[in-house]
């Protein structure tokens, strides 16, 4: 299978146990895309973050959209530092003209995400969305588009 363009939606906040076995899902994952897909992602934590991280070992090139201004200071406080690490990483940076990070922002970037790949990855448990904007929201958007989806979601992974 080759995707050129990778992106990714996911759950955040992901206990240790199962970043590891997303980890290493999404490894298997994106070897199977060939050499160095470029991947797009918001970098938050939990499955976007997972994502970057193995995109960029593997020699992938990151892209990311940034949903708001104040996108960022939304995120986690532990979680400032990684994402700044990853952002100074990205090849491109897109930012969206959201000022608050709502889930409102969190949609249109999840949609920009869609439409800008060949392929989502959602690291998804099946679940509906816990709010507009949210990762089952995403996988619908991709469908509806027809826009090809791989779960990555491992035995023995919760949330």
């Amino acid at each position: 299978m080759s995707a050129r363009r990778v992106a990714v939606t996911g759950h955040r906040g992901l206990p240790a146990e199962t970043s590891r076995l997303v980890t290493v899902g999404l490894r298997e994952l994106l070897a199977a895309f060939g050499p160095a897909p470029t991947g797009l992602s918001c970098l938050a934590d939990g499955a976007d973050t997972l994502f970057a991280r193995v995109l960029l070992e593997s020699g992938g090139t990151l892209e990311v959209v940034v949903p708001a201004s104040g996108y960022r200071d939304s995120l986690p406080a532990e979680h400032h530092a990684v994402y700044d690490a990853l952002l100074a990483r990205a090849a491109a940076v897109r930012r969206l003209p959201f000022t608050e990070s709502t889930p409102e922002a969190h949609l249109a970037a999840g949609r920009l995400l869609v439409e800008s790949c060949d392929v989502l990855v959602a690291v998804w448990d099946g679940a509906p969305a816990r709010g507009p904007g949210g990762t089952a929201d995403i996988v619908a958007h991709a469908r509806e588009r027809r826009c090809p989806v791989r779960i990555v979601w491992p035995p023995g992974a919760r949330r």
